[in-house]
């Protein structure tokens, strides 16, 4: 009986601790979503970024993506996301798809630009630059080089 109650108790003790350690990680982590104000963009290609990815300036999260869909108008993607109240972007904004790194997840970034008006609370970006994927880029980067290779047996 004795060695029942001590194996019980040690998985216990690691149980609160795996616990412990995944609420800690959960929040120095910084997995939240940003409170503030909701605005939107649209795109032709959002390339893998979700409800959830960061949205930085400068490489500072200042947002969340909420939500993503297809306007049925134009059949471009809208991404909705949040930014911190504190911060107003001017209507010149410059969104774009970035990945974070070669293998890195996705994430929006925001240029703002030097407009005096300031975008309010549900207002849209018009100034958008779609995600470039590895294999659009391999592609173009062949055909270059192809392209070079056919200029070199003409002369």
């Amino acid at each position: 009986m004795n060695r029942r109650f001590a194996e019980t108790a040690v998985g216990a003790v690691v149980v609160a601790i795996a616990v412990w350690f995944l609420v800690f990680a959960y929040n120095s982590g910084d997995f939240r979503p940003v409170a503030g104000y909701p605005l939107s963009a649209k795109f032709n290609s959002v390339g893998g970024l979700a409800p959830g990815n960061d949205v930085r300036i400068g490489g500072v999260k200042i947002g969340s993506v909420l939500d993503q869909r297809i306007d049925p108008a134009d059949f471009r993607a809208v991404i909705v996301f949040s930014v911190r109240s504190d911060l107003k972007l001017p209507e010149d904004t410059v969104a774009a798809i970035t990945s974070d790194g070669l293998l890195g997840g996705k994430y929006l970034r925001l240029e703002p630009g030097n407009a005096k008006a300031m975008l309010a609370a549900n207002g849209a970006l018009k100034n958008t630059r779609d995600a470039l994927s590895l294999e659009d880029m391999l592609g173009r980067a062949i055909f270059l080089l192809s392209e070079g290779d056919k200029k070199d047996e003409k002369k």
